[in-house]
């Protein structure tokens, strides 16, 4: 899958989203080339990535959606596959990293995370910005970008969080 190129400036809430989601592609893409001991140490970074990600995501933009009539559902539908792929993530740590348990689990992830992030840029994303002004997406943006440090501080890998 390629990358997506944001389309506006670094300031808007989309931009930040598809910047991150690049990130995660790498990491996931890092996590399947890597061997047993590697593999650890990328799947840590990326599900302290994804969970922060998703954490600031539903406070700076899904709330924002979950508002406006018109994208309430988008916004609903996101939020239960963030809970998902969480689920997954935990899943996935508690797991041998040399198993085939393991490997098929994280290619389910990928495979679900894919998805999830090539519906929000393809689908979500147009829409919530037909609706919103630019001014509320460079709001969404700021808040977005001063939760995520904070989210990722606080996030865990496995099911201690």
């Amino acid at each position: 899958m390629t990358n997506k190129t944001p389309a506006k400036s670094a300031l808007d809430i989309f931009t930040a989203l598809i910047a991150d989601h690049n990130k995660h592609r790498k990491l996931l893409d890092q996590i399947e080339a890597a061997d047993k001991d590697a593999r650890l140490e990328h799947f840590a970074a990326f599900a302290l990535e994804a969970k922060a990600h998703a954490a600031a995501e539903e406070q700076a933009l899904y709330s924002v959606m979950m508002a406006n009539p018109d994208l309430t559902s988008k916004a609903r539908h996101s939020v239960a596959e963030h809970k998902e792929i969480e689920d997954l993530i935990d899943e996935i740590a508690e797991l041998d990293a040399g198993s085939k348990t393991w490997s098929e689990k994280f290619e389910e992830l990928k495979h679900e995370y894919l998805h999830h992030i090539a519906e929000e840029e393809d689908e979500m994303f147009p829409a919530a910005d037909e609706e919103l002004t630019t001014s509320e997406e460079r709001d969404m943006g700021a808040v977005f970008k001063d939760r995520k440090p904070k989210e990722k501080a606080a996030a865990t890998v496995g099911e201690e969080d």
